[in-house]
């Protein structure tokens, strides 16, 4: 690489439950990325009139969240009217890919400062909304999949019978999920990464019990079984409940990405550079999986194995994607999700990509690690993979 994009903060805002009442659903979509921009800058004593664009993840791209939001955002937080933001959707992955985007068009010398981020107010814009009623895949993917597509929750399914892991096994790692993020929280290791949401007072993530056991989860009921899905997939003994799944969420974060040399003219001390990236497509009906492939292909980008990974973020939307992750690449449990993952902290689709970057950013420093990884699974059958080192 002829220069290198850096990171120099990441920030992001509390997770909030995401319904009617929760920790931020009184908050405008637009205001609550705008709050992320503007702590970004404000925190870095960066004038925003230098920005080349700014880059946004949201999924449900209607109503609160329509209009470009991101552009939106930019112009709420007071940057001045040049400074342009576009919102792109890659499902789940939106922010990260939007973090991807933003490096490689540092390393393509085609900006010098770019911010990635993301948004959800999953309690405002339910999801599936921006559907409208109306069938998103016309006659032609329907001809190729006649059984059908399925949701995000039957594809877990299908990847727990698959990789034959059982009930317990499922609530287990949810369990560790709320176990590791409490104590993440009772240490204080989020408290650099939070920034404060204008109107609430908590700057703790709402959704994480601790106390969390086996033994609590295993009084839910399966969450995604209908008679129709049943009858189609009789393999399926229907394991994934709302405990081992990750919540709806309310959230936003943001990451200041800039070439290693505008980084050294401000006087700005960057804290990660961009190694490799990868995204792939999957088979859309086990949807979840393109985690392993991603995986494997990043890895190989950035010339790197599994043992000069010294933390991973793994995209915890149900218990069963990082659990066959594991499985698969033989990674060390010990380096997954250590300050916890979505099923604790939360998955505000749009922003979850530069939320975990903001954690794996914060692990590193924190343990001295050199590398890490993350990785998101995505509806439709894709995935991206990211790896970053510490500076």
């Amino acid at each position: 690489m002829s220069t290198e994009a850096v990171i120099v903060d990441v920030v992001r805002t509390p997770v909030g439950r995401g319904k009617p009442g929760g920790l931020l659903s009184a908050v405008h979509p637009v205001d609550l990325l705008a709050g992320v921009l503007d702590a970004l800058v404000n925190r870095n004593d960066l004038d925003p009139a230098l920005i080349d664009d700014v880059i946004g993840g949201c999924v449900s791209q209607i109503g609160e969240q329509s209009y470009n939001l991101t552009r939106n955002a930019v112009l709420a937080a007071g940057f001045p009217e040049h400074v342009p933001g576009t919102t792109i959707d890659r499902q789940c992955g939106s922010s990260q890919q939007a973090a991807t985007f933003a490096a490689q068009a540092v390393l393509a010398g085609q900006a010098d400062i770019v911010i990635a981020c993301g948004v959800e107010s999953m309690s405002r814009v339910p999801l599936g909304s921006s559907a409208a009623g109306a069938d998103p895949y016309g006659s032609r993917i329907r001809a190729r999949y006649p059984e059908g597509l399925v949701n995000q929750g039957v594809s877990a399914e299908l990847i727990a019978a698959k990789w034959g892991f059982a009930r317990d096994e499922l609530d287990a790692f949810a369990a560790r999920s709320h176990e590791l993020a409490a104590a993440a929280h009772a240490s204080g290791a989020f408290a650099s990464e939070f920034v404060p949401v204008p109107g609430v007072e908590a700057l703790a993530d709402e959704t994480v019990r601790p106390g969390t056991s086996v033994g609590s989860l295993a009084g839910l009921n399966p969450a995604f079984r209908t008679d129709r899905l049943a009858e189609r997939f009789p393999e399926l003994d229907w394991r994934i409940t709302p405990g081992n799944s990750s919540p709806l969420t309310d959230g936003a974060s943001a990451a200041l990405i800039m070439s290693a040399s505008k980084a050294e003219q401000l006087g700005l001390t960057p804290r990660a550079r961009f190694r490799s990236f990868s995204v792939v497509g999957s088979d859309p009906l086990y949807m979840l999986t393109g985690v392993i492939p991603a995986t494997a292909k990043v890895l190989e980008r950035a010339g790197l194995t599994h043992d000069d990974i010294d933390a991973y973020e793994v995209n915890e939307a149900f218990a069963s994607v990082p659990l066959a992750w594991l499985a698969d690449t033989g990674a060390d449990p010990a380096k997954l999700n250590p300050r916890g993952g979505a099923i604790a902290l939360g998955h505000a689709l749009g922003s979850s990509g530069t939320r975990l970057l903001t954690t794996l950013v914060n692990q590193l420093e924190a343990t001295g690690g050199r590398y890490g990884l993350q990785t998101m699974c995505e509806g439709g059958g894709m995935a991206n993979a990211t790896v970053i080192e510490r500076i």
